[in-house]
């Protein structure tokens, strides 16, 4: 089989686990505080310093369209799970902050999904497995990115942007 070949089995390979892990998270996601974008959206601001992002940067984190995470920050911060405020460095920018109620029901909600991606995911893999599909997501990721995936220089870069 050739390298090619070899490539779409695995975008393939991929791609389907994909859906199949994220229609049971979705199916098991606790939704009475946030719906599972929703979640997305604080999960990845709780881990940014300050817990704070600029919506342009939030959005290359999310599967959703600018337009479409606008109105979800829009209503984010109609519940007080999130402010908003114009970019110091640029005024024309704006910056989402995690409040303390919006990390408060990211981390009621975390506990219980984690359990699910426990069972699905890691009652599927053992240690090693995990940690080498991180490995490969990771070098995957850097390579999307324009960004050799075998530099050193790199290779954090994908554990920090996760």
């Amino acid at each position: 089989m050739s390298h090619k070949s070899t490539a779409i089995d695995a975008w393939e390979a991929l791609f389907r686990a994909e859906v199949s892990v994220l229609r049971f998270l979705n199916s098991e996601f606790p939704t009475g505080d946030i719906s599972f974008n929703e979640y997305d959206v604080l999960f990845n601001l709780s881990r940014q310093p300050g817990r704070r992002l600029r919506i342009r940067d939030l959005n290359r984190h999310l599967l959703l369209t600018q337009p479409s995470v606008s109105r979800l920050v829009d209503r984010l911060t109609l519940r007080g799970l999130v402010f908003k405020e114009s970019d110091a460095e640029d005024g024309r920018g704006t910056v989402v902050c995690l409040t303390d109620a919006g990390y408060e029901s990211f981390r009621r909600v975390a506990v219980l999904h984690a359990e699910s991606i426990s069972k699905s995911v890691g009652s599927a893999l053992d240690t090693d497995e995990l940690l080498q599909l991180t490995e490969l997501c990771n070098k995957l990721r850097l390579s999307a990115a324009g960004l050799d995936a075998h530099d050193p220089q790199h290779q954090g870069k994908a554990a920090a942007k996760a």
